[in-house]
């Protein structure tokens, strides 16, 4: 059983950490491996998760909070208080199923945008946890959706990207004030 860093699952009046949107340069740069996981590492994990349960998310990766680190913070049940968050650290999926599903996907960092996204139902995905032990999980259903976007934002890759519906992701993007333009489409 891996040691888990403990946050409340509660809203605080102002996250700890400032959200980055749509159309900023820090969301499309690569992520940097982590070499060194220590206390600084684990801090920034407990504020990632309390900044990712003020702004009610299920996910956030590091370059949302401005930082170009291969970091991200899951919990896709927060509603649930004996479901404990994960922290994945230099997170890498090494299997893919071949069966993929369309489901309806949102993002801390276009607020407001839901669009449907096509992703393989299932994943294995390898990592670090907080302590910097090796971990290996098999993920399906929303838990696989979720990594898979979080870690879409480590490649500089956001959720429109992989938006097929162009239409509805262009009155979707323009009705909640983004630019167009910052979409850089994922050739499939």
């Amino acid at each position: 059983m891996t040691a888990q860093i403990l946050v409340e699952k509660k809203k605080l009046t102002k996250p700890p950490l400032g959200l980055h949107f749509l159309g900023d340069r820090v969301l499309r740069q690569p992520a940097k491996r982590i070499t060194k996981i220590d206390e600084e590492i684990r801090r920034l994990a407990r504020q990632m998760l309390q900044t990712m349960y003020t702004e009610d998310g299920i996910g956030l990766a590091a370059p949302q909070v401005g930082l170009a680190k291969q970091l991200l913070v899951v919990d896709s049940d927060p509603e649930d208080a004996t479901n404990l968050p994960l922290v994945l650290i230099n997170p890498v999926i090494s299997k893919f199923s071949r069966d993929v599903c369309v489901l309806q996907e949102g993002c801390l960092s276009i607020p407001k945008v839901f669009l449907d996204v096509t992703r393989p139902e299932v994943i294995e995905v390898s990592y670090k946890d907080e302590q910097g032990r090796p971990q290996k999980l098999t993920a399906k259903g929303l838990l696989s959706r979720v990594i898979q976007h979080e870690i879409d934002h480590l490649n500089g890759i956001m959720f429109v990207d992989r938006v097929d519906n162009t239409l509805a992701m262009n009155q979707e993007l323009t009705k909640h004030g983004f630019l167009i333009n910052a979409v850089k489409p994922i050739e499939s």
